[in-house]
């Protein structure tokens, strides 16, 4: 009986394996004969890059306006983003917007007694870092969407300007506070400056090569001057006027009273300014296909 049924499972088995083997060989002959390939893809450095347009408005808080978002002025510019994976993003940003303050406004009258205003264009060029809270990739069926933070560092231009007698004046060169002078020890402060921005954000793809961005973002400097008012109290307006000149003289001190024993600023603390809005980038390149044969 052992013998009986060790043959029968012989012959059931042996059929199967040659089956099998025949379509194992078969298969291949077709791979040679017609070149059956497989086909994958690969991020390239274009396919993980992104160019596109900010717009969105500027505002700015420091001696002359403390209201976050207050007299918010257009802005826009360009961005750059090469995407190092689904979770972080190197990113480059050229942005430019104007930014003003004007104790008019005030309802402190105080403030609105000292009586000053300036406005200012700001230039930026700044780079850095997002990191995305959730996976996210253009064009993917999965990663649709996400928040962000954003950190950079980055250099601004500015430079503050007033009304005087119905025409624009650069209140830097006239040193308002003294600069330059015998009345203070500092020199004019410098238009160009180092600036922080940070920030949070949405991302969301639109289709497979754009993505729409969403973000606030604080930008930090280590100026008092974006305002040009930096010192707490007035200078001499009489020995200003001998040495820088009587337009210094007078855009120095503004003050509806004509006390010059008031608060000027406050010269604990500097300036910053605010970027609210979006943005639109296009992938710059498509994936690569890699062929297996």
């Amino acid at each position: 009986m052992e013998i009986q049924f060790i043959v029968n499972f012989g012959v059931l088995i042996i059929p199967t394996i040659e089956i099998n083997m025949q379509r194992f060989i078969l298969a291949n002959i077709l791979v040679l004969i017609f070149g059956l390939n497989v086909r994958a893809q690969r991020s390239t450095p274009l396919s993980r890059s992104e160019l596109g347009f900010i717009f969105g408005g500027m505002s700015y808080m420091g001696d002359l306006n403390l209201v976050p978002f207050k007299n918010t002025q257009l802005a826009g510019g360009l961005i750059f983003r090469y995407n190092v994976h689904s979770r972080m993003s190197l990113r480059a940003n050229l942005l430019y917007g104007n930014v003003k303050g004007n104790d008019a406004q005030s309802k402190i009258d105080l403030i609105k007694n000292r009586n000053l205003n300036f406005t200012s264009a700001i230039y930026e060029l700044s780079g850095g870092i997002e990191f995305n809270y959730f996976p996210f990739e253009i064009g993917h069926e999965r990663y649709k969407g996400t928040a962000y933070i954003l950190t950079e560092i980055g250099v601004f231009h500015m430079n503050p300007m007033t009304k005087y007698n119905g025409e624009s004046v650069a209140l830097q060169p006239l040193g308002t506070e003294g600069q330059g002078t015998s009345l203070s020890s500092h020199k004019n402060y410098g238009l160009t400056q180092l600036c922080i921005p940070i920030g949070v954000g949405a991302r969301i793809t639109l289709g497979k090569w754009a993505c729409l961005n969403l973000e606030l973002g604080l930008r930090k400097t280590f100026t008092d001057y974006l305002d040009d008012v930096h010192s707490d109290t007035y200078v001499d307006p009489t020995v200003l006027a001998v040495q820088s000149g009587p337009t210094a003289a007078a855009l120095s001190n503004r003050s509806l009273d004509g006390s010059r024993y008031g608060k000027r600023g406050t010269s604990t603390s500097k300036d910053w300014y605010l970027f609210t809005g979006f943005s639109i980038t296009f992938k710059l390149g498509k994936k690569s296909s890699c062929f297996y044969h």
